[in-house]
């Protein structure tokens, strides 16, 4: 660590804007050293609170009773979404679809703390496009869970690849790239009742779970909103 506490691992420019990764030391609790993204100077996420990316997995390989499940995960981000699923003795495999080829590089080079797990992992795949975009068109093959974790919200979006996804025609389109029993697992920073109205207008059977923590940066409680949609 700097004198600042702070460490600048990466800072480049890529489709969406400046990114930034960076490590510190939190001034709050000596010792605890987190690793957090910000694009546009804007913080976007950090490994100190991955309680709902984790759970995000978790939950929807629980609502899935299959074995040898193929996971679709749009989003690499600190990598532990798909690192929670790779827990899982029934995943087979886990495709991670990730649109920023610098955040995949962070991933090549180390500089995510679960970098080491994630390179091991011979079920991981890893490869760089829109995962919005493929699940627009005509599936190639088909997955038992779809996980995505790419933007804040399902009305807060990072560009505008997503924005078709979150509607009843896009979820419709999602929906093509699901085995019969699949789960479709949807990220957000809040709560969405008009997603969550276009997700029952798709499936069969729509669960929505807040998932809440005590934030000390900012000495209160935040919730994270899971969405999960099945047949």
């Amino acid at each position: 660590m700097s004198e600042l506490n702070l460490e600048i691992l990466a800072y480049e420019e890529s489709p969406l804007g400046l990114l930034c990764l960076r490590r510190r030391e939190l001034l709050s609790q000596p010792g605890t050293v987190v690793t957090e993204v910000t694009l546009n100077h804007e913080f976007l996420m950090s490994s100190l609170y991955t309680d709902s990316e984790q759970a995000l997995a978790r939950t929807a390989i629980q609502q899935h009773s299959g074995e040898g499940l193929r996971v679709l995960v749009g989003g690499l981000g600190l990598g532990y979404t798909a690192y929670q699923a790779l827990l899982s003795d029934r995943v087979a495999q886990v495709e991670v679809v990730e649109l920023l080829p610098q955040v995949i590089d962070w991933l090549e080079r180390g500089l995510i703390p679960l970098s080491t797990e994630l390179r091991d992992e011979r079920r991981l795949v890893v490869t760089q496009g829109d995962v919005y975009g493929r699940l627009a068109g005509p599936p190639d093959e088909l997955v038992d869970l779809i996980l995505i974790d790419v933007d804040h919200s399902p009305e807060e979006h990072l560009g505008e690849e997503g924005v078709a996804f979150y509607t009843t025609p896009g979820l419709l389109a999602a929906r093509r790239h699901l085995t019969p029993n699949g789960v479709l697992a949807v990220w957000s920073y809040a709560e969405s009742s008009p997603f969550a109205d276009s997700l029952r207008e798709v499936f069969g059977h729509v669960h929505v779970e807040p998932v809440t923590f005590e934030n000390q940066l900012i000495d209160e409680k935040q919730t994270d909103w899971l969405f999960f949609a099945s047949d």
